[in-house]
């Protein structure tokens, strides 16, 4: 290999020596052509040089350069393929998000590629490297900053699930965390609550919900530092357990919790009666996500409910807006807010 092609080749790989997915641009600098006529070559289309077809296509097998729905110009109407990346199918959150996803792609004829992330970044590249072949458009949550997600996507379009656009490059589907929680805790603070504690679920740093929290009980004059805080790796009802009693034992003054989410909630009140505390008397809980378990446990889980299909419709919509070439939603049309929905528990 000549040293100028060699140099050309190492620059479809990533700073840390792994090989990212080539793009057709990758084959065009390696060819030494544009990047119609790589087209043109690897779909067999129009007049091109024999030679020159056959240096874009070694180029393209040294690369390993698969061309994607876009590039072989397989997107016609009614045959539209979205892809969902979901990172815990096992949290009833996401099956509801997914519904909302399925609901209103069929109703615009198009089908929908599931895949579980398991809340791993390798596992994130891994689906949208495949993705990125399969479909026209990608939805979903992921852990990966947008630099990592647009070397994996080959420019398929791509709607990022709760993250705010502010906070994303890509068009994004959000929830209104600041609002949502602002509701919680001016609830705890109008039943007489001053000594609220938070069971965290964002285990790297702090995440929406914590800093909100933070805001919120600030703004009603509450003691905010660490302390009121722990954190529960595992959004569950056992991590919710664990949780409550470590918080319990750190701030056994804490008269009201807010949870990352209902599991963890529906933990914490486990844990509460396991410690001779009486909920909502002794302790008033509160969750974050309106899920069906709420009504069914005992007493019934007072929770800033997120209308999770709606969000997946919003998210459809995203993709329908950026394929028809029309700028994707933004502000309050791209939030979903949560609602106060208040049971026994708070």
């Amino acid at each position: 290999m000549r040293g100028d092609d060699q140099q050309r080749e190492t620059r479809a790989g990533r700073a840390d020596g792994t090989r990212r997915r080539a793009t057709i641009h990758d084959v065009a600098q390696l060819a030494g052509v544009s990047r119609q006529t790589v087209s043109r070559a690897v779909n067999d289309k129009g007049e091109i040089d024999p030679a020159t077809k056959e240096r874009v296509l070694e180029a393209a097998r040294r690369l390993d350069y698969r061309p994607s729905r876009f590039a072989r110009g397989l997107v016609r109407k009614g045959g539209v393929t979205t892809g969902l990346v979901i990172p815990d199918l096992m949290n009833p959150f996401f099956p509801e998000v997914a519904a909302g996803v399925l609901e209103a792609a069929e109703q615009r004829g198009w089908q929908v590629v599931v895949w579980d992330s398991r809340t791993d970044p390798a596992r994130e590249g891994e689906a949208l490297d495949m993705l990125s072949h399969q479909a026209d458009a990608v939805v979903g949550y992921f852990k990966n900053g947008d630099d990592v997600l647009a070397r994996h996507l080959g420019g398929v379009p791509l709607v990022v699930l709760e993250r705010g656009p502010q906070q994303t490059r890509f068009a994004a589907v959000g929830i209104d965390v600041a609002a949502g929680m602002e509701r919680g805790v001016a609830h705890l603070v109008a039943s007489g609550h001053r000594a609220i504690g938070l069971l965290d679920g964002d285990a790297e740093s702090p995440g929406p919900r914590r800093l909100a929290f933070e805001d919120a009980t600030r703004r009603h004059g509450l003691p905010v530092d660490a302390s009121w805080t722990v954190l529960c790796p595992e959004h569950s009802v056992t991590g919710g357990e664990a949780g409550m009693a470590r918080l319990l034992a750190e701030r056994p003054e804490v008269t009201a919790v807010v949870g990352f989410n209902d599991l963890i909630a529906v933990g914490a009140i486990r844990a509460a009666r396991r410690a001779g505390r009486r909920v909502p008397d002794d302790l008033a809980v509160v969750g974050f996500d309106g899920l069906s378990l709420g009504e069914l446990v005992e007493p019934a889980l007072t929770t800033l409910h997120i209308d999770k299909r709606r969000l997946g419709r919003l998210a459809v919509e995203q993709v329908a807006r950026l394929r028809s070439g029309e700028d994707p939603l933004t502000g309050p049309d791209a939030w979903v807010v949560p609602e106060l929905v208040i049971r026994a528990s708070a």
